[in-house]
């Protein structure tokens, strides 16, 4: 029978690890309860027999802790830093492993990139209500997907239909103007249960705590799955979502918000822009299906694809350093994008055996393109006395860029899921044909890139019988570069390699998890720049190596704990500056967090539950010469929820959730000394869901 060692008990973080050995003696007898994961392979794999690690976030959880967004879905991930722009929430910045640059573009919905401009304002978002489970995929993983950071993936799985009726109606507000409704239906359409629907739709706005800044989103996804015979389905969806205001995402100088400037300091709520040219609207529609037909139990097809168009303007003015004791410098940036993006899916899989051999093998084929058009203006406006300040500034054009963007990628695939007893072993090949072609309307001048890249992942974990599994993997990824050499052209692409090793332990009969993994990532033809020169050149290299621990248990039948923590070193290795071996900016190198969660089920008490939890974050270089950190900070969350049918309301329950309890101001990070965020200050919303 399994015992606890040091290293598990590391890995439970101490709080559970008494508890693991009565546990595993507990469900001894017990069926295993299989947590499964599909971003890491494409295909259903137990999280104990995937050579790599995951972090998976249940639609429960994030409700449980009241995310509005996928970002804050993943606050108490480890490896992960939801904070890089502080408190907005126009985009999903999603940092992994210490990589920050393009981390709003490494979402994936239900297989597929949800495509954006990683050189323009055309990133789109996702609303958590319309997802069942969000899989956090750490470390390189283009051999299934092409172009990816070398940090991971975020990959979504969209609300689908359900054969049996449901439904949910959802109303809510909160401090900050904040009000929300929403519903989620579903069910059969016929008698013999071949074709459901599920209809599911969200009004969301609230104010900022900048000035007359605001957020709001409609949103609507209808969906139909026809199971047209027992080895066919086909599911249609669209997604259709407004956002007439997006929110704040600005920055405000170290001096002045960290540190005194002039004797004085920004409050957290300060606005420096212009309510006139405050202006972000972004409409997002996607049209997809995902077909699948298995033609005998060892070998299936499936297909998915997706079209989305997206239009976005934006209008800001934005605060760059201070002119004097009193003013800030500001400057104006506005832009109209319309952009068009489609991507397909193709895949086959064989399920074989030969002898004691287990085969899971998948042949795929992808391709994904992107369209933008684009007008950037660049402009002045007037400096802003912090000390009186006065608004209604008109701004000044000074130059304006009209580009046509295009990207084309074609991937192939192969990976091989191998089984012998207890020997697991992945092993993965893929080659991308990119081309991207930049144009300038207005000169005319063109930077292109044509290129191909082999990507290729190997992994092997044993599953020993009492639910611990150790792995070692190796896998690459590649991440076209937005910058432009000498020449004017595009940079190579950046590459990545990844080593890992790790464990994971899942209780036999219980969907507890517990893993540690350790990690070194080396990212070459980073974009450098000397200081000296207006072009860049794809020479850097960034290095990162750190440990991530997580630990999902039921202590006892009332009591839920989570709990993570990662050390995360990311250093520029190589540069053209004086930033060589420094650490990266916007990294914390140590964030822990943990979240308790009681119900109670007895007494007067019987049908409240309460939850706490507490993020930390330390060791923020501000800039990326280190000369400033961002002061350490640590935050508190909380629920309380209450289930009415306890008092004969059926269906009904009711759900307050506080975020930054204790009202704490802080700084969240720094891009550089001119551009610090401020962190979200306490809100605090109330929801009454009906469901039935």
């Amino acid at each position: 029978m399994f015992r606890p060692t040091p290293l598990a008990l590391a890995v439970a973080l101490a709080a559970s690890g008494s508890s693991l050995a009565v546990q595993a003696q507990q469900t001894e007898q017990l069926g295993t309860v299989t947590v499964t994961g599909t971003a890491a392979t494409k295909t259903e794999t137990p999280f104990s027999e995937t050579p790599q690690a995951i972090s998976i976030i249940e639609n429960d959880e994030w409700e449980e802790r009241g995310a509005e967004t996928v970002q804050r879905a993943a606050n108490y991930t480890p490896g992960v830093f939801t904070n890089q722009i502080g408190a907005s929430n126009r985009y999903d910045y999603i940092v992994m492993r210490g990589f920050s640059d393009g981390s709003i573009n490494n979402t994936f919905l239900d297989g597929l990139k949800v495509m954006g401009d990683a050189g323009s304002f055309s990133s789109m978002a996702i609303d958590p209500y319309f997802l069942e489970s969000i899989e956090v995929v750490k470390g390189p993983a283009s051999v299934l997907y092409g172009r990816a950071s070398p940090g991971g993936l975020v990959a979504l799985t969209s609300k689908r239909p359900e054969f049996e009726q449901s439904g949910q109606i959802r109303l809510g507000a909160g401090n900050n103007a904040q009000k929300n409704a929403a519903f989620d239906l579903t069910g059969p359409l016929d008698d013999e249960r071949r074709l459901a629907y599920r209809l599911t739709g969200l009004a969301r706005s609230a104010d900022t705590q900048f000035g007359p800044v605001e957020e709001e989103r409609y949103t609507l996804a209808p969906s139909l799955t026809w199971d047209a015979t027992d080895d066919t389905s086909l599911t249609l969806y669209a997604y259709l979502q407004k956002d007439p205001e997006g929110g704040y995402h600005s920055g405000l100088p170290f001096a002045g918000t960290i540190e005194d400037h002039a004797g004085r300091r920004l409050s957290n709520t300060f606005f420096e822009g212009e309510e006139d040219f405050e202006n972000f609207e972004r409409e997002q529609r996607m049209f997809g299906y995902a077909l699948e037909h298995r033609f005998s139990d060892a070998l299936t097809f499936r297909q998915n694809a997706r079209y989305l168009n997206a239009d976005v303007t934006m209008d800001q003015v934005y605060a760059y350093g201070w002119a004097n004791d009193t003013d800030l410098i500001r400057y104006y940036s506005g832009g109209q994008e319309d952009l068009e993006a489609w991507t397909i899916d193709n895949q086959l899989q064989a399920n074989l055996q030969t002898g004691a051999v287990e085969h899971t093998l998948l042949f795929g084929a992808d391709y994904q393109q992107r369209e933008n058009d684009v007008r950037w203006d660049y402009g002045t406006t007037d400096p802003l006395d912090v000390t009186d300040p006065q608004y209604g500034s008109d701004v000044s054009i000074y130059q304006t860029d009209d580009q046509q963007r295009d990207l084309n990628q074609t991937g192939v695939y192969l990976q091989d899921q191998i089984a012998v007893g207890n020997w697991h072993m992945a092993l993965g090949l893929r080659h991308d044909w990119v081309d991207i072609e930049n144009t300038n309307e207005g000169t005319g001048t063109t930077s292109e890139l044509d290129d191909t890249q082999l990507s290729g992942r190997a992994g092997l974990l044993y599953a020993f019988d009492n639910g611990v599994s150790p792995y070692l993997s190796y896998s690459t990824s590649f991440s076209p570069n937005a910058y432009t050499d000498e020449n004017g052209d595009l940079l190579a692409p950046t590459e990545g390699e990844q080593v890992e090793t790790g464990l994971k332990f899942q209780p036999e009969g219980t969907r507890d998890r517990y893993s540690i993994a350790l990690f070194h990532i080396s990212q070459e033809n980073v974009a450098t720049k000397d200081p000296n020169e207006s072009f860049y050149r794809a020479v850097g290299e960034i290095e990162s190596q750190g440990v991530e621990l997580e630990a999902h248990t039921q202590l006892t039948d009332n009591l839920r704990l989570q709990a993570g923590y990662s050390y995360t070193d990311v250093t520029y290795a190589k540069t053209e500056d004086d930033t060589q071996g420094n650490t990266a900016n916007q990294v914390p190198r140590h964030q822990a967090n943990v979240w308790a969660n009681y119900a109670f089920d007895r007494g007067t008490l019987a049908g409240l539950d309460a939850g706490l939890g507490v993020r930390y974050h330390a060791d923020i270089y501000a800039d990326e010469e280190n000369t400033e950190k961002v002061p350490d900070y640590t935050l508190v969350d909380a629920t309380l929820g209450y289930d009415l049918s306890r008092v004969g309301l059926e269906g009904v329950s009711a759900r307050l959730n506080v975020s930054n309890l204790l009202d704490k101001e802080y700084v969240a990070s720094c891009y550089d000394l001119n551009y610090c965020y401020f962190g979200a200050e306490r809100s605090v919303k109330a929801t009454v869901s009906y469901d039935f």
